[in-house]
């Protein structure tokens, strides 16, 4: 990290509601978690009276199961931003250039200031179509899939070929994976080219955001060199432990993208009656909200105790919002919160409340 940026450098917003009476829309977070996991945690909590162990086998080998990767090949991080950050660390040095998609996570162009580098910004859906003598000039470039906050995944066979150009011109690919949980996509990680790093998040598939389990995947010398520059006990016992036990989770995971799928769909129905609505693989809707005020629809909104995601301070969207896919009975609230007609009949895979097989978590207030 470069200092002389870092004194330069700014926080950059993000979603999450503190205010635990309103029902957050703002944060593209699973209301439920697995079962099982307040156990794991009482038993981890424990045990963190030592110091966890530092190669994390179990955590290694979850995360590679569940990625489709050698188990080797993981690098555990205390969530995906710092796999993020991890992955610019070893990549970039002051004076380089990244290629950064926008609209997305703004992080991203924080990060690559704060190692002394410059971002290029580059629409986000044609990051994979970038030209080669683009890419030599670039130390590395960045792939959101699906993009934050647009919600589209990029197409698999598109990336490979993006990651075979980006490693022929010598290039680093980081795929920010942090919501392809919420897909039946697969993993960059499947890849394993050597100049292809990828970072996931636990947290927001498993509605554990507080928790900040992550991992990065990365082959060859761009492996040795993240495993080398990790911190020493990356994850606390509890991240560990937990993160392993919901990595483990098939059902859950495969009916929470049932679900997401299903209410998704139906709020964009409903959604579409006020607002022009962005095609999504995720757990979220980007809305243009027209000729409305985007400050009168966020406090419209809050007045009936529901928080939704300001959007604008993403690059180069001006009259947006975004909206979280929740359970029925949230997505009813803020359907009815945004005037569009909450009570739309839904499919009977989202009518049980016992259907992702995991816990509600948070308050509805």
């Amino acid at each position: 990290m470069d200092p002389d940026s870092v004194r330069e450098g700014e926080r950059v917003p993000h979603g999450g509601e503190t205010d635990r009476d309103v029902l957050d829309f703002s944060a593209n977070t699973n209301p439920r978690t697995p079962d099982g996991v307040e156990a794991v945690y009482a038993d981890a909590l424990e045990a963190s009276r030592r110091y966890p162990d530092d190669d994390y086998p179990e955590f290694r080998t979850a995360a590679g199961e569940f990625g489709g990767c050698d188990p080797e090949r993981v690098i555990p991080t205390p969530g995906g931003l710092a796999a993020i950050r991890l992955a610019m660390e070893v990549t970039l040095e002051p004076g380089d250039e990244a290629l950064v998609p926008y609209p997305s996570f703004g992080e991203y162009a924080r990060e690559v200031r704060l190692q002394g580098a410059s971002p290029q910004f580059v629409p986000h859906d044609e990051v994979p179509g970038t030209t080669d003598g683009a890419l030599e000039d670039c130390a590395l470039a960045i792939v959101c899939t699906p993009n934050n906050p647009t919600g589209e995944a990029t197409d698999p066979a598109a990336l490979a070929d993006f990651a075979a150009r980006c490693e022929a011109a010598g290039t680093t690919l980081l795929v920010d994976e942090a919501f392809l949980g919420f897909t039946d996509l697969p993993s960059a990680a499947r890849l394993e080219a050597e100049g292809v790093i990828v970072a996931r998040s636990l947290t927001k598939l498993f509605g554990l955001p507080g928790l900040r389990a992550g991992f990065a995947v990365a082959t060859g010398e761009q492996r040795v060199a993240l495993e080398t520059a990790r911190r020493a006990w990356s994850l606390g016992t509890p991240a560990a432990r937990v993160g392993a036990h919901c990595l483990q989770r098939d059902e859950f995971v495969r009916d929470t993208r049932e679900r997401v799928a299903s209410e998704r769909e139906r709020m964009r129905a409903a959604l579409e009656s006020r607002f022009d609505v962005a095609p999504s693989d995720a757990p979220y809707l980007l809305c243009d909200v027209g000729e409305d005020d985007v400050d009168d629809v966020i406090a419209a909104a809050r007045e009936d105790g529901v928080a939704i995601r300001d959007a604008r301070t993403f690059r180069g969207l001006e009259s947006h919002v975004r909206v979280a896919v929740k359970d029925r009975a949230a997505n009813d609230r803020l359907l009815a919160a945004l005037e569009v007609g909450g009570a739309l009949e839904a499919p009977d895979a989202a009518e049980s409340d016992d259907s992702s097989g995991g816990r509600e978590t948070g308050r509805r207030g």
